[in-house]
């Protein structure tokens, strides 16, 4: 099962482990978007960074939007000049196209929740885990 993690709030006033981590998952700035494999190492990183992220299950109709309106085709290096380093952690196979592994999403329409960025889903807010909810979240950001 495939999880989508959305960075919600920027880095400031952040500690700096949460940004490493962030930085680690590949959401760099507000609005980035990643598809990461459903693991305990990937689960523990989304915990770490909870108050900053909003995350849940994507479904196939929702992925393929997304590589389709918001995929970055990546075009740099698969090998260095001697052969010796492959570059296939830079990017995703999707329909025999290689993608960047982060999108970069436009800010939702109708905004995040009634209580803004600073709550939890669940008490109205925007932080924290969506379940399958994350898929109307996105199609409202693409």
């Amino acid at each position: 099962m495939k999880i989508a993690v959305i960075r919600v709030r920027g880095p400031i006033r952040a500690r700096k482990e949460i940004n490493d981590t962030l930085d680690m998952l590949r959401l760099y700035n507000a609005n980035y978007c990643v598809i990461i494999e459903n693991s305990p190492n990937m689960m523990g990183m989304i915990k770490k960074v909870k108050d900053y992220v909003t995350y849940g299950e994507i479904d196939n109709s929702t992925l393929s939007l997304l590589f389709k309106k918001k995929g970055e085709e990546y075009t740099g290096k698969l090998k260095d000049k001697k052969g010796k380093i492959n570059y296939d952690h830079k990017y995703i196979v999707y329909d025999n196209k290689k993608y960047k592994k982060h999108f970069r999403l436009n800010p939702p329409r109708k905004g995040y929740g009634r209580k803004g960025i600073k709550k939890s889903f669940w008490v109205g807010g925007a932080l924290g885990y969506r379940k399958g909810k994350i898929n109307d979240l996105i199609g409202r950001m693409i």
